[in-house]
């Protein structure tokens, strides 16, 4: 007996060294980085102008935090009762059908008559296609890229937007919101999705589901691939090597208002420190991109997961801002470790739940990033804010540390044959 779902593919012999730009030949691959690019740039500004409506609307500071909160909350609903459509039916049709829910709930914020209760319920439901529609394409690159290099280096390309988005989405949103009315900017957005949903109609290819309906219905379909999922040890241990780290991650963001506060710093450093980690990110994904090979990266997936922690101990100290910004910085170049991971986990999924799984994946990361900032604040209403940040370092670290010995006792490179 054996607790693995299936044989899983053994690593491919090494081939030639493949860089970004061996990602970009690939015509399916730039249609997609294109339409991901463009839908998550609609998602980061309809949420700073849809807060910004809510508070208009309302005046309740109370209210347009909660707008900004619902991005996360329906992650786990979305990505636990709907993940079954990932493989239910044709990745291209989920992609543009997702993209088009989206621009459809848009396009009715923009509407002068829709309430405040339903603009949060519209954005509730954008939230919650958003894993389907993550998981999906996660999925979809493993098809279009393979299981080797390029699926790595692309995975890599779309967290690097994804972190973009963070930096640029914000200040773009800031602008538009200085020269159209917030509804204005919303409607922008519902283009952006709508140029997404073009550029994957027009520029993938099709493919057939992974798996039939199977007489089974959307939610038995939805649950059983997340029990399957975490039934095999392996698969297990994978998943919460992805989703523990950002759990932990996340403290200083969440708490950099009043560190900032905290250290006299102004509103300029406060902008420092939520650029730096993203930025460390970014640096840290090209870096093992452009300069690690595949072996190393694999290598370094462990060791870099435990030690991408460790520079938030420096908190204990309440740095200063110089000092604080390196240390995210260094903490965001610890991230690279995912690029390894990538590799270990398209190869540990079987194909028929390749949809699902990567759904669920992309839902947890999200729901624990959110319940990470939420922990995170009630910490620090019991202790100084700089020790809740070294606490949170402190204490990931020894959860990652637990999750890497587990995997290296199970032989997470070379995986089990039942």
């Amino acid at each position: 007996m054996t607790d693995q779902l299936s044989p899983a593919t053994a690593p491919a012999p090494p081939g030639p060294a493949i860089g970004y730009r061996d990602v970009f030949v690939v015509a399916e691959f730039r249609a997609v980085f294109a339409a991901h690019a463009l839908s998550l740039l609609g998602v980061v500004i309809s949420e700073i102008a849809l807060t910004v409506l809510v508070y208009d609307l309302t005046g309740s500071p109370l209210l347009s935090a909660l707008t900004f909160a619902l991005g996360f909350l329906p992650y786990l609903v979305g990505g636990t009762l709907l993940a079954g459509v990932a493989d239910r039916y044709p990745a291209r049709r989920v992609l543009v059908v997702c993209d088009l829910v989206c621009a459809g709930c848009v396009a009715l914020m923009v509407l002068p008559s829709t309430p405040v209760a339903a603009l949060l319920a519209l954005r509730c439901a954008v939230a919650a296609v958003a894993p389907v529609f993550n998981g999906t394409r996660m999925a979809t690159l493993a098809d279009i890229l393979g299981h080797g290099e390029r699926f790595v280096l692309g995975r890599s390309l779309v967290r690097i937007v994804a972190q973009s988005a963070q930096l640029v989405g914000f200040g773009i949103g800031g602008v538009l919101l200085t020269l159209v009315p917030a509804r204005g900017a919303i409607a922008i957005t519902a283009v952006t999705f709508l140029g997404s949903a073009a550029l994957l109609r027009f520029g993938t290819g099709r493919r057939p589901a992974r798996m039939g309906s199977g007489g089974g219905t959307l939610l038995r379909e939805s649950l059983e691939g997340a029990r399957l999922v975490f039934r095999d040890r392996r698969l297990r241990l994978l998943t919460l090597m992805f989703w523990v780290p950002p759990m932990f991650a996340v403290a200083p963001e969440a708490l950099a208002a009043p560190y900032a506060d905290r250290i006299g710093a102004g509103g300029a450093a406060l902008g420092l420190l939520m650029c730096a980690l993203p930025v460390g990110h970014i640096a840290g994904e090209l870096l093992a991109g452009s300069a690690l090979s595949g072996a190393v990266r694999s290598r370094s997936v462990l060791p870099l997961a435990v030690c991408s922690l460790l520079p938030l101990l420096v908190y204990t100290v309440r740095p200063g801002l110089p000092l604080a910004v390196l240390v995210l910085l260094l903490a965001g170049l610890g991230s690279a470790y995912s690029l390894g991971l990538d590799q270990w986990y398209v190869a540990a999924v079987p194909e028929e739940l390749r949809g699902r799984a990567m759904t669920l994946l992309t839902a947890g990361m999200m729901t624990l990033q959110g319940l990470g900032m939420a922990a995170a604040g009630v910490v620090a209403e019991f202790v100084p804010v700089h020790r809740a940040v070294a606490w949170f370092g402190a204490v990931g670290a020894g959860c990652v540390a637990v999750l890497a010995l587990r995997l290296r006792k199970i032989g997470y490179r070379s995986p089990r044959r039942g």
